[in-house]
């Protein structure tokens, strides 16, 4: 049975870090595609960043380019987004996803539709 379970959100400072993690069970990172979303009050569900279990790769939207950085455990089968130089527009509430069957382009990112399983959330507020 498939799982995901993301922790680590809480409140920081602008230009504060945190690292979020993607507890998975179920499956192995090799053969998935791991998506991490994000979504503010009013607004709709944006991707942010993605990991390819195919080439190990990870590509990121322009607006968070530089600043998250993606890192897995294949042995804890987990994923971990990494944000530093946080901004109050990084506010939101953070999923992670997992496509097990994806195969098309990364760049765009893959658009949510593309996800079979996500967790519930964590909240991350960037607020002084």
């Amino acid at each position: 049975q498939v799982h995901l379970v993301e922790s680590g959100g809480g409140l920081v400072q602008p230009g504060g870090s945190l690292r979020l993690t993607c507890a998975t069970s179920g499956f192995t990172l090799d053969y998935v595609a791991i998506g991490w979303f994000r979504q503010a009050p009013g607004k709709e569900r944006e991707g942010v960043s993605c990991f390819s279990g195919r080439d190990g790769r990870s590509y990121y939207a322009d607006s968070v380019k530089g600043r998250f950085t993606i890192s897995t455990d294949n042995v804890k089968n987990t994923v971990y987004l990494i944000m530093h130089s946080l901004k109050p527009e990084d506010t939101a509430v953070y999923y992670c996803a997992a496509a097990s069957g994806y195969s098309g382009s990364y760049d765009p990112l893959p658009s949510a539709y593309e996800y079979d399983y996500w967790g519930q959330g964590t909240q991350v507020t960037v607020s002084s």
